[in-house]
Order: structure tokens, then sequence, then C-alpha cells
């Protein structure tokens, strides 16, 4: 790991080095660099195609996995296939993320997909940062697959944030929740430049009492673009809450689409979304204290997506 490589490690997954504890897997450039596993969570090389197997053991409790990835060259191209099997009554943390340092002038483009097995009664808190910079031309594009199948009474909280740098990325995610089964997950966004970000959502409520909560929070500057679907379908007595609430400056394009199905007379689902400037008593009332316009902006848009 040269110096590079531990800063996008700090800045993706809050890793200062190499842990000296507990299960990781590092990809760098498209190959796998450094991994562990521990007596209650096994990393395996899947054998067909890249990517990885995390086993967690059933009763796991209070154990973290962290499964950072780096792309430190321009020109590379890496597709991952990363599958989680967390056992009955596990409750445990996964690290996820990817940060592409590009200082060329080709593209480097990562594709991870994720599929995640939840057995009853698990808890999974997920963690996903993407980021990117380099001086080069070179486009930085991230691409996150990601599919969670949830059984009985198991709970799944899901954190995704761009942080900056990413030039294009299209986030696909798919949910199928159990009976008594909680999922919630949320997104945090920024782009800028000529950026554009897409992310489309589907969550099938298919269990009794199981519940939902979207949220987004997202802000454009600059010409980048957004674009957000997500959709809630309850296939039965389910309660689900999409929210989607974006910051637009200068001469940024946002579009939000919530969308919600009800196949089930008890199943209760709400949306929203909300799209604005930021708001100029903030503003002023921060430029009062000595900041300047740009000063008290970027509290503001920091404070949104915190």
């Amino acid at each position: 790991m040269d110096k590079t490589d531990l800063y996008m490690l700090d800045k993706i997954a809050d890793l200062k080095a190499v842990p000296t504890a507990g299960a990781y897997n590092i990809r760098k450039n498209g190959q796998g660099v450094e991994r562990r596993s521990t007596e209650n969570i096994e990393i395996i090389p899947k054998k067909d195609k890249p990517g990885i197997d995390i086993r967690i053991k059933p009763g796991t409790k209070a154990e973290k996995v962290h499964i950072p990835v780096i792309i430190t060259k321009e020109g590379v191209n890496d597709l991952v296939y990363n599958d989680f099997y967390i056992g009955e009554g596990a409750d445990v943390e996964i690290v996820a993320g990817c940060g592409i340092h590009n200082s060329g002038c080709e593209t480097s483009e990562h594709d991870g997909i994720h599929r995640f097995f939840i057995g009853k009664n698990a808890r999974v808190k997920y963690v996903e940062k993407h980021y990117g910079e380099g001086e080069g031309t070179g486009k930085r594009i991230l691409n996150p697959t990601t599919e969670v199948y949830m059984e009985d009474n198991s709970v799944c909280e899901m954190e995704t944030v761009q942080i900056k740098g990413v030039d294009s990325t299209i986030r696909e995610t798919k949910a199928y929740l159990g009976a008594n089964a909680r999922y919630t997950v949320l997104e945090k966004l920024m782009t800028h430049g000529n950026q554009r970000a897409e992310s489309n959502m589907v969550v099938e409520l298919n269990g009794k009492n199981a519940s939902a909560q979207i949220i987004s929070r997202s802000v454009a500057k600059d010409s980048s673009c957004q674009e957000f679907k997500p959709t809630a379908v309850g296939n039965a007595y389910c309660k689900a809450h999409v929210q989607c609430d974006s910051i637009i400056m200068d001469d940024a394009k946002i579009s939000s689409v919530p969308a919600i199905t009800a196949n089930n007379a008890d199943a209760q689902i709400v949306h929203e979304a909300a799209i604005g400037r930021i708001n100029n008593d903030q503003l002023l009332k921060l430029m009062t204290f000595g900041m300047t316009e740009q000063e008290a902006e970027d509290v503001i848009v920091q404070g949104f997506l915190a």
C-alpha cells in the first residue's frame, strides 16, 4: 500500500492502514491484494468469475468486515461479483466503497454487483462510499448493482454515499422483504461539473408487517444532472415511506420520480419529493458570522448531506 492507496482507503472506508483485526478484502486495480477471514466470517474467492463470497456464521455478533475497492490506474475496467450470506441471528456491519484515482486520459470504471442473503432474525448495517479524484482527463465511472433478499424478522440498514469526483454513475437497487422484515436505505449524493447520476430502486414488501424507509438526499451543482426513480411495492400488510430531497444550484438539472404501488388493501405507502434552492435566509445568517457566500453555501450543503 502506497500513500495514494492509503489515502483512498481512508476516504472510502475510514481505514488509516490495512486492518490488523477483523475480516477484510482489499481489491486494487481489478485484483484482490489483501484478504483475511475470521472464525465467524469467511471470505472465499469465486472460482467462476471475479469476486468473493462472504459467509457470516449464524449468531455472529458485533463483528465488522471491510471490502473496499481502489483503482489507481487509467484504463481499468473492473467488474466484480460479491455475495453476502448472513446467517440466522447474526448482527454485523459491512463497510464497502470504491475510490478511483485517475490521473490519465483513459476511462477507469468499477462495476460492483452485490447480493445480500439475510437470514431470519439477522441484522446488517451496510455502508458504501464512492469517491473519485485525479488530475487527468480520463473519466471515473462507478455503477453499483445491489440485490437484497430478506428473510422473516431480519433488519437491513444501508447508507450509500457519493462524496465527489465521480463522472458517471448508474445505481440499481432491488430489495425483497419477508414477514416483519425492516429495510432502511439512505442515499446521499453530490454532483458537480458535467457529472451524471442515475438511481433506480425497487423495494418489494412481500411479507406481512414488512416495512421500508427510502430516503434520498442530493445536491447538484454546475451543469450536472441527476435522476432518481425510487419505487415501493406493497404486496401484503406493510408500511413504506419514500422521500427524496434535493438542492439544485447553478445550471444543474434534477428529476425525481418516486413511485408507489399497492397490491394489497392493507398496504400503507407514502411518498414525497422536494427540489429547491438554498434558502437565502440561511445564507444571510451565516454570512453575518463573517463567512463568504461560498463558505456559507458549503456549510449548508455539508449539513444537508450529513
